[in-house]
């Protein structure tokens, strides 16, 4: 993702009702402000601020943006409105809460609920600092709420599109809430053939390098590379660099013994290549995450039944039917 070469908003601005005290976040798509609102309430404000198409000075509040930038701009500008308007209508505690959005300085804001905590991603490195692994019940814990927040936001047609650990935020109590929405977009829309989706190597499937071909089981890759990152401390292998040599297998035997081989393969399941060879939906995904794991079982010969078909199997003992083997068609753009 670029970095944004923007000026932020001078502290101590106050803007629509809400006083900026400093930037505490910024990427290419956005720059978020720690603010208060009228009553002395912290919040985090997100501004619409693509580095690519829109440039602000030192000094200045409004974005310069050219003639030949307009266009796209303007797009990004209705996409980010429309999905401030989508989260808005979602309340789930692994969610991040959108609380207003409003115009100005000719761009869009979006409010949410400010909270004390930490990132996934922050977490991992000081384990790793520690020399410690990230525990498999506490994988289990996070991840299994992380999909239950992902589902309510399915549920109003929108993915997220750049799920990973940097976005996967731990509260001071310990549960996750997902953040930064920037990539997301309605799974209805069709009208907007110049914005690519923004993505992050190792963490995207090959659908979104593509382009093309996207849903659930978009999310789910994703779901999966977080959850490899936990185990071993980095991302998996770029999936386009996989296309050409898949160096994976070779991770997942590090990891044997390490973690159930339930979960291992469980991981392995949601990083497949194939859109279609992964859980097609996170009722399948959650079904096996909330199951407990078995204890870990000497080394045999192989069988003639497939990893992925154990847990398949594993899905309908459980009651989940829930994996419509529908191939993503272009109908499920986003």
């Amino acid at each position: 993702m670029a970095a944004q070469n923007n000026a932020p908003l001078p502290d101590g601005l106050e803007i629509a009702g809400y006083r900026i005290v400093k930037k505490i976040a910024s990427g290419g798509f956005s720059i978020v402000y720690l603010a208060y609102d009228s009553e002395g309430v912290a919040v985090a404000i997100k501004e619409y601020l693509p580095s690519s198409l829109a440039l602000r000075q030192e000094g200045e509040l409004v974005p310069a943006v050219s003639k030949a930038n307009l266009p796209v701009f303007r797009i990004g500008l209705k996409c980010f409105f429309e999905e401030g308007r989508a989260l808005a209508r979602i309340s789930h505690p692994n969610v991040v809460s959108v609380l207003n959005f409003f115009r100005a300085h000719e761009t869009v804001y979006m409010v949410m609920a400010y909270e004390s905590g930490h990132s996934l991603q922050e977490h991992i490195q000081r384990q790793r600092g520690k020399g410690v692994k990230v525990g498999e019940l506490f994988i289990r814990t996070i991840f299994t709420q992380a999909v239950k927040g992902l589902r309510e936001v399915h549920a109003n047609k929108l993915l997220h599109l750049d799920l990973k650990p940097a976005n996967i935020y731990l509260r001071t109590d310990g549960t996750p809430m997902l953040l930064d929405f920037g990539a997301a977009r309605q799974t209805i829309n069709t009208d907007m053939p110049t914005l690519t989706p923004m993505y992050t190597p190792g963490f995207a499937p090959p659908e979104l390098y593509a382009k093309t071909g996207m849903g659930p089981w978009t999310d789910i890759y994703s779901i999966g590379a977080s959850m490899f990152a936990c185990m071993v401390g980095s991302p998996p292998q770029p999936a386009d660099q996989r296309k050409i040599e898949d160096k994976m297998a070779g991770h997942f035997e590090k990891l044997e013994g390490q973690y159930s081989p339930e979960l291992v393969q469980l991981v392995r399941w949601c990083l497949q290549i194939d859109p279609l060879d992964r859980p097609q939906s996170l009722f399948a995904l959650q079904k096996v995450l909330q199951a407990r794991a078995a204890k870990p079982a000497a080394p045999s010969a192989p069988q003639s039944q497939s990893i992925l078909d154990k847990l398949r199997g594993l899905v309908g003992r459980l009651g989940g039917g829930g994996t419509a083997r529908a191939k993503p068609g272009p109908d499920t753009q986003v």
